[in-house]
């Protein structure tokens, strides 16, 4: 049978690989451009091998193969197309698979991407790669096999866990594993700069879009994570500092920081071992992160059960550690910086305190992740650390990123002069000032927003002002218009405006974050027909429950009636979904409906009888829209950073094929 291959195929992916990282390093060793290129060509046959196992467990959840115990565990017959497909990555098995084959297609890109580039660096970069995809590959076959069969074939299956059973929990594990598995990329430039020697900024400049591409997808998963939190947990919230909500955003804060720290180095040959060991704790973060997710040694919502891949994972984790450490420590003399800092009151100086603050609120995040785990080994005892510790110990923290984020590009390479400070800060300290104290005068007391919504301030007329102030430039030295200059001043710096667009991103979920937090209103209640809810100026009126049947499920819907200051604005109907496969674990749906200002946030809570009487919860969330929109003006920054640049592009298309630049 046709998919009795897809364990044979797994298992000569496995071979392919081992022969693909011996045949790098003797390439390596004898300088030999043919055995490379063989080694290159295993990546391209691990690929294809990963891709045809995981098309055949695409093909076996698609069509009931219940033999298979992974398909028996994860779909049932009457579970939408949809969900059947992405039942892929909704178990222990698949999951890996497909964290497998997103780095073999990274791999594959990048063997395309540099194939005439870092003759010396590619061997090494190729071995990194591929015994990285061996590794997931032994978990693969050894420990989670998702072809694994069952003695019997059963009439139907288990079913997807309910909680998986949203449209976000399709694309929101896309995005994660596309940000997870691409920061194997710039970790194996990393060490093939060290095992080459080739210790100065050519594998920096090659490797920031190979970063900031894993960290756009990365970015966007946290985000979309969120909202299924949002819209299915029924909280009232975004974000619990779940443990592997925490193993999401551990590697995103440092590789934020290595994209930061890649500018110094580039323009003053500064951070150079601060950059390898940041490119280094952002690979292993990923490592660790699976690791909690899939080892069960850390309970969550998320995270998958208690399995046999944690010692198979600690084993690797180790060594990698081991290795790349004896490396880096081997290099030391070789790293040493081309510049010194100059001056505290310079833009290096600012970039060095971001870097240090994005490992603070690492470092204490991962404490507070891990510490259950230890305190269990230790003492006996799991001592949770909850979401109050997280705010309490990172808050402080990221008051201190934003004063950053908005003085950093206030401050002048090397060293900043008082006439250029004081020309520089007037107009964001005067904005920062005063709009703490409208706030104030409209009604707000409490200390903590009124700083936050400062600093946001401070931030944002910082923006404004770099960008006013580059396109007056323009506009004097060509005459253009207003926009016709932003746009242009835009496209002759992506890097630069591209950045400040993200930092306005960054802004607005901040705005989001604050309404949240400091200005959430919440009130409950049980209702009969007819009788209404109050909160803020929102009257619900209760309309009894109704019942729609689904394939799997029974979707339990209690319509609301909303008035805001007595005038109609619809219906928020809030639900309960009962699945016939798991009548124990009923999921949410949220009742929402989304205005500028806030969001109407409505949940049933249970109800008794044929639902004379119904309980729920409602939430009024200020300003969550702009944590939202925030996310996608920070993917318009990203790929404005991105976006190959027109002129350079016009310019290579002009020159002989000869003399064009390479482009990373």
């Amino acid at each position: 049978m046709l998919l009795d291959l897809g364990f044979p195929v797994l298992a000569l992916a496995l071979v392919v690989a081992i022969i693909g990282v011996a045949l790098a390093m003797i390439g390596a060793r004898r300088d030999d451009l043919a055995i490379v290129a063989s080694a290159r060509n295993a990546v391209f046959v691990v690929a294809a091998l990963v891709l045809t196992a995981a098309v055949l467990l695409w093909i076996a959840l698609l069509t009931n193969q219940f033999q298979f115990e992974y398909v028996a565990s994860h779909v049932e017959r009457n579970l939408p197309v949809f969900y059947k497909f992405s039942a892929l990555w909704g178990g222990q098995a698949g999951s890996l698979l497909f964290w497998t084959l997103i780095l073999s297609g990274y791999s594959t890109l990048a063997m395309i991407g540099f194939r005439n580039q870092h003759r010396q660096l590619m061997p090494y970069v190729i071995a990194t790669l591929l015994t990285t995809t061996a590794f997931f590959l032994v978990i693969v076959i050894f420990a989670a096999n998702p072809f694994k069969k069952l003695g019997f074939v059963p009439a139907d299956g288990t079913g997807l866990n309910p909680l998986l059973q949203n449209y976000w929990m399709v694309i929101h594990p896309i995005g994660l594993y596309l940000g997870y598995v691409g920061m194997a990329v710039p970790f194996a430039f990393g060490v093939a700069a060290l095992a080459t020697k080739q210790l100065g900024n050519t594998w920096i400049r090659s490797i920031r879009r190979w970063t900031l591409v894993p960290w756009l997808f990365l970015s966007l998963g946290i985000l979309m994570g969120s909202q299924w939190a949002y819209i299915e947990l029924g909280w009232g919230g975004y974000w619990a500092w779940d443990a592997v909500e925490n193993a999401s955003l551990l590697p995103w804060l440092t590789a934020t920081a290595f994209l930061h720290s890649i500018v110094i180095q580039e323009r003053r040959g500064m951070l150079k071992v601060w950059n390898l060991v940041l490119v280094f704790l952002t690979y292993e973060l990923v490592l660790i992160g699976t690791f909690i997710t899939r080892s069960g040694v850390i309970e969550s919502v998320h995270a998958f059960a208690l399995s046999n891949v944690g010692p198979i994972f600690l084993s690797f984790i180790a060594l990698s550690i081991f290795g790349y450490l004896w490396l880096l420590l081997d290099r030391l003399p070789m790293l040493r910086s081309d510049n010194e800092l100059d001056s505290m009151l310079s833009r290096e100086s600012g970039f060095l305190f971001n870097n240090v603050v994005f490992v603070g609120i690492a470092f204490a995040t991962f404490f507070g992740t891990t510490f259950p785990m230890f305190s269990e080994l230790l003492t006996g005892n799991k001592i949770s650390v909850a979401a109050p510790w997280f705010n309490k110990v990172n808050g402080p923290i990221l008051i201190v990123l934003l004063i950053l984020m908005g003085a950093g590009p206030l401050l002048g390479w090397r060293r900043s002069t008082r006439e250029a400070l004081r020309a520089n800060f007037q107009w964001p300290l005067l904005a920062t000032a005063a709009v703490p104290v409208l706030l104030f005068v409209l009604g707000i007391r409490d200390a903590l927003p009124l700083v936050g919504f400062a600093l946001c301030t401070f931030v944002l007329a910082t923006i404004v002002q770099e960008f006013a102030r580059g396109a007056s430039a323009r506009r004097r030295i060509t005459g253009e218009s207003w926009l016709r200059a932003l746009i242009n001043l835009t496209q002759k710096n992506q890097r630069r405006y591209g950045g400040y667009i993200v930092h306005l991103g960054i802004i607005m979920m901040a705005l989001g974050i604050i309404g949240n937090t400091f200005f959430q209103l919440e009130t409950q209640g049980t209702l009969k027909r007819g009788e209404s809810l109050t909160i803020k100026n929102y009257v619900l009126t209760y309309q009894g429950l109704r019942q729609v049947a689904q394939p799997t499920h029974t979707e339990v819907l209690a319509p609301l009636m909303v008035t805001r200051d007595g005038k109609d604005i619809g219906v928020v109907q809030p639900q309960k979904n009962l699945y016939f496969k798991t009548p124990d674990q009923p999921t949410s749906e949220v009742g929402l409906r989304i205005f500028p200002a806030e969001d109407l946030y409505a949940v049933l809570a249970g109800w008794e009888g044929n639902g004379e009487s119904a309980s729920f919860k409602v939430f009024v969330n200020p300003l969550m829209i702009f944590l939202w929109l925030g996310g996608l003006v920070l993917a318009l920054g990203t790929l404005t950073s991105l976006w190959p640049h027109t002129q350079a592009m016009r310019v290579s298309a002009s020159m002989p094929s000869s003399v064009q630049p390479k482009r990373a």
